[in-house]
């Protein structure tokens, strides 16, 4: 793996802690789920779970600027260093 890396002139690694939520821009997203869809549920059915999870994602979905200011939060940034133009009937 190294020396095909090595030989990726656009490619460039960086090492990270072992574990470090605060640098994995999922980890917000995830949080931002649990704070709304998932705060204060308890019920009976898995099923019920499931469709709050699934009603937080399609939330997460339809806003295009949530994970690249999840990205933002974490310092890190990706080449194009700026989100895609969108349409506007996104």
């Amino acid at each position: 793996m190294r020396a095909w890396v090595a030989e990726q002139d656009w490619l460039t690694l960086e090492r990270l802690p072992t574990y470090a939520p605060e640098l994995n821009p999922v980890e917000l997203l995830w949080s931002s789920l649990k704070k709304r869809e998932l705060a204060n549920l308890a019920d009976d059915h898995l099923a019920d779970v499931a469709d709050a999870t699934e009603k937080g994602i399609h939330r997460l979905n339809h806003n295009p600027q949530l994970p690249w200011s999840a990205l933002a939060h974490t310092g890190l940034t990706v080449q194009p260093p700026h989100p895609p133009n969108l349409r506007k009937d996104q």
